[in-house]
């Protein structure tokens, strides 16, 4: 591995691990508290495609008339990321974008689209994206991580979108996300074979193809350049401090449902009290 990347890794490293040791996994105990968390997730899904096609825009030729990349190797590198990032196939083997398979893996367990199907619409007719988040009625956390998304996105250093995209994402998560899948389908004797076929597929890919590729356009793109270096790794550390504070809205919303359901069962204990 690039020598360059290892410092990068090694200053996100503390960051990394307060990510993957968040007490949000060890809540995460039924359909409900799935269905709140894939309620906020989907929005890193959502912008994780705009900094992929932001990085394709900016080291690619995406307009006509066409002319050569000033770097055919990132080009070449993007371009590969994008082609199953935008256009996999799904469980069912219909070609979809990930954002779209999660989303058909929310219906599947009955989580709430509505939300983020409004979010896409509002945007899809405003021209300012910052305003758009600004405007909606998302939560805080949600608005400032995506608002930290697009800032990198609008200042068009290529270098930092693409530490954005690899760094600040979560990679153990998908895989501990999915033993909790599977646990909850013996728990509750049920199927969620999409929300599977998701999360397989990206332990698959980042694990195998993805993440050294990844690895190897930022080395390629921050060459000896020791300022990129740091940028890239000031940048993968405030894009992980915003997943995190996303990750605890997400357990205070679990807790929440907890609390809900200890509730309701005093609730009921109480009534058949009463009944007695």
């Amino acid at each position: 591995m690039n020598e360059n990347i290892n410092k990068v890794l090694n200053s996100i490293k503390d960051l990394r691990q307060k990510l993957n040791n968040h007490p949000l996994y060890d809540n995460l105990n039924s359909i409900e508290d799935i269905k709140s968390f894939m309620e906020v997730h989907v929005y890193a899904v959502w912008d994780f495609m705009s900094l992929l096609k932001s990085l394709q825009s900016n080291l690619t030729c995406t307009r006509i008339p066409w002319i050569p990349s000033s770097n055919n190797k990132a080009a070449r590198l993007i371009n590969q990321i994008v082609v199953d990032e935008e256009s996999d196939l799904n469980a069912d083997g219909i070609p979809k974008s990930h954002f779209e398979m999660y989303l058909e893996a929310m219906e599947e367990i009955k989580a709430d689209i509505s939300e983020i199907d409004r979010f896409i619409n509002q945007i899809s007719i405003d021209d300012d994206i910052i305003q758009s988040i600004n405007s909606s009625n998302l939560e805080k956390e949600i608005k400032e991580f995506l608002q930290f998304t697009f800032s990198v996105i609008n200042r068009g250093k290529a270098h930092e979108i693409a530490a954005a995209f690899t760094f600040g994402r979560e990679e153990i998560i998908p895989d501990m996300f999915l033993k909790i899948i599977k646990n909850t389908e013996k728990k509750y004797d049920i199927s969620l074979r999409k929300i599977n076929y998701y999360l397989e597929r990206h332990i698959e890919l980042d694990g195998d193809e993805h993440g050294p590729l990844a690895h190897e356009m930022i080395a390629n793109l921050c060459g000896e350049d020791s300022i990129k270096w740091q940028e890239v790794i000031q940048t993968s550390k405030h894009a992980l401090e915003y997943r995190i504070a996303l990750w605890d809205l997400i357990d205070r919303k679990v807790s929440a449902n907890s609390e809900f359901k200890n509730t309701e069962n005093k609730q009921y204990v109480f009534d058949e009290i009463r009944k007695k």
